[in-house]
C-alpha cells in the first residue's frame, strides 16, 4: 500500500543503480511507515520535462502514497532521508527537490481484487 514514486528531469543513470535506489527507497518507507515492504511499491521515471525556479537546471518530484496517517515530525524525518538517497543516487540538489505525502484512505486503495478499507 505504500507507494513512492519519483519523477526527475534527469536522464536515467544506469539500470544497476535505478534499481539499488529503488530497492533503497522501497526498505525505508517500509520503515517509516511501519508497513511490510512486500506491500511498498516503487516507480522511476526519467527526461520528464520539468522546471523548478522558472528554470531546467535538474530538478525531482517525489509522490509518497500509504493507507493510513503520516505525522508532520513522521514526514520530516522521511523528507530528509528520501532527499539524501534521491541525491547521492541522482545527484539533483536537496534543494530542487520536491517531496508530496498524501495519505490515502483504505477503500479508495485497491489491491488483489479488493481494498484495504
Amino acid at each position: 500500500m505504500p507507494l513512492i514514486k519519483v519523477q526527475t528531469s534527469v536522464s536515467a543513470p544506469e539500470k544497476a543503480k535505478i534499481e539499488a535506489m529503488l530497492k533503497n527507497l522501497s526498505a525505508k518507507l517500509a520503515k517509516h511507515t511501519g508497513k511490510p515492504e512486500s506491500y511498498v511499491m516503487t516507480a522511476f521515471e526519467a527526461e520528464i520535462p520539468m522546471t523548478f525556479a522558472g528554470n531546467t537546471d535538474p530538478v525531482c518530484y517525489v509522490e509518497i502514497k500509504s493507507v493510513g496517517t503520516m505525522k508532520p515530525e513522521q514526514t520530516q524525518v522521511m523528507s530528509q532521508d528520501f532527499c539524501q538517497e534521491v541525491n547521492q543516487a541522482l545527484g539533483i540538489p536537496k534543494n530542487r527537490i520536491y517531496i508530496e505525502f498524501n495519505d490515502a484512505k483504505g477503500y479508495m486503495w485497491g489491491w488483489n481484487s479488493t481494498t484495504f478499507g
